[in-house]
């Protein structure tokens, strides 16, 4: 046995650390090459994944499909559609308030920065966002009773950073995802990115892709979804080591029914954290450590297909570290490297720095120090993180669609709960409709809703806490306004038990 555990830690850690009595001494050169090779890969892998971005939901991208690399592509994107970079620009949000603000900075510093920053957000960083400008605070803001986009992928993308500042410390980095993670998801959502950061810890002293995917998922509770769904993708790869798409099908098989975000009920769209954290599983499983191969799996997985590419571009760029990225891939970045992201003051040369004297502070506050070109990390064992579920024991029932505000009927339905999408158009970009909503003939609430884009939101109302039985819900529009007109979307009504 004894021989065993040798060799096993042998092939399991990377030669230039050394790690022994809870303890890692890794060289401050080695360091900053990882932290460097996570942030380039997590911007190669967005890029690559870019163009097929939701193009197949719910099917892979099949081989006949060619993913380009062009030169220049990087700073194509760079140029004309910037926005591609959200998993970069949010990262960056909370790695320049650590660095603004110290390590302990309050989780109203990260909430404000995100929430008034200039760029577009979506699922459940908008949800979050709207929450926050109307008074709605973390950790509430990320709730699920409160944010129908609770178990989206939005913090899985954006959590490179607490396990990037946090080598070796993988309850370290479920720390800073406790406090930012909640700003705006719950349950699978928030262990997406308790996962993501927990394999970048280990990826600093391993470069056993198979290790560090199996001990980040430690950090997970084992009677969550999300352990389970991690954990069957680890089992199908062991027993089917080289065919990543029988493991893809049995996992969309599995777990591709959707239950909270509204625009993936019932649809092939499906952005949950649950399955695009096992496609991130798969692509690392599958690529056996070869970066252009992470890549391409990752990638044809589908669905958020320049999400998922990044994050495991990330992790692998971190075991292997910048400098073992094959040049096929970085001639592309280097064209970027002192160009700041859209809506920042940070370009990736800022941000390897910044994380870089970061991860020094986590180090020497958590118990390591430096020690000449050297650091002394104390390292700790990944312990799973409390249990959260969202959406417990609804199931969606039946899936309507609306149609613009002034045409509609009252909603009649039978169940437990009801999610109504919107949106508001006016040639004032400044009109934020007021919307009375009654249910059962009882005035319960009025709904802000912007019509501006940035501060919009993106359900007109939800709620999950009726008694199951009938319901009649109505909304009602108290200031028209003569250019401005509220579409009803999709009205999702949710039981007790599933039905087809």
């Amino acid at each position: 046995m004894k021989k065993l555990i040798i060799l096993f830690l042998l092939t399991a850690l990377l030669p230039i650390g050394i790690v022994a009595k809870g303890e890692m001494t890794l060289s401050k050169a080695v360091l900053l090459d990882k932290i460097k090779g996570g942030w380039a890969g997590k911007t190669i892998g967005c890029t690559y994944g870019g163009p097929t971005e939701f193009h197949y939901m719910g099917t892979m991208i099949p081989d006949s499909v060619n993913i380009k690399w062009p030169k220049g592509f990087i700073k194509w994107y760079y140029e004309n559609a910037p926005t591609l970079y959200d998993d970069l620009y949010m990262d960056l949000t909370f790695l320049d308030v650590f660095h603004r603000d110290g390590l302990e900075a309050p989780v109203d510093s990260f909430a404000h920065a995100f929430a008034y920053a200039g760029y577009t957000l979506w699922h459940a960083n908008q949800a979050a966002r709207y929450n926050i400008l109307n008074g709605i605070n973390p950790p509430k803001s990320g709730f699920w009773k409160n944010n129908p986009h609770a178990d989206d992928i939005d913090y899985q993308i954006e959590s490179d950073y607490a396990g990037l500042m946090s080598p070796g410390m993988p309850q370290t980095a479920s720390r800073f995802s406790d406090k930012i993670g909640h700003i705006m998801n719950y349950g699978n959502g928030w262990y997406g990115g308790i996962f993501v950061g927990a394999m970048y810890t280990v990826a600093f002293f391993s470069n056993d892709v198979n290790f560090v995917v199996s001990e980040a998922l430690k950090t997970i509770p084992q009677k969550s979804l999300f352990y389970h769904c991690i954990s069957d993708i680890i089992r199908w790869h062991h027993e089917n080591p080289t065919n990543w798409k029988e493991t893809w099908k049995k996992c969309q098989q599995k777990y591709s029914n959707e239950i909270g975000c509204p625009d993936g009920v019932k649809a092939p769209f499906d952005i949950d954290a649950l399955i695009n954290s096992a496609y991130i599983a798969i692509g690392l499983l599958y690529g056996e450590g070869d970066f252009t191969k992470t890549l391409e799996i990752a990638t044809r997985c589908g669905q958020d297909s320049d999400c998922n590419p990044s994050t495991a571009g990330g992790i692998l760029g971190a075991i292997l570290g910048y400098s073992h990225i094959p040049s096929y891939w970085l001639d592309n970045l280097r064209e970027v490297e002192d160009l700041n992201f859209a809506y920042t003051d940070i370009a990736l040369n800022k941000a390897y720095r910044y994380t870089y004297e970061l991860a020094l502070k986590v180090i020497v506050r958590d118990g390591g120090h430096e020690s000449g070109d050297n650091v002394v990390i104390h390292t700790q064992q990944p312990r799973p993180v409390r249990f959260e579920q969202s959406f417990a024991g609804l199931h969606p029932i039946d899936v309507r669609e609306g149609k613009s505000l002034h045409e509609m009927e009252p909603i009649h339905f039978t169940g437990r709960g009801i999610v109504v999408s919107g949106s508001v158009q006016s040639a004032d970009n400044d009109y934020v409709a007021n919307i009375e909503v009654t249910i059962d003939g009882r005035p319960v609430k009025t709904v802000k809703a912007p019509t501006n884009y940035h501060y919009r939101t993106q359900e007109l109302y939800w709620n999950y806490d009726l008694k199951q039985g009938p319901h009649t819900l109505s909304l009602h529009l108290t200031n028209a306004e003569r250019t401005a007109n509220v579409n009803v979307g999709k009205i999702i009504i949710y039981g007790n038990s599933k039905q087809k």
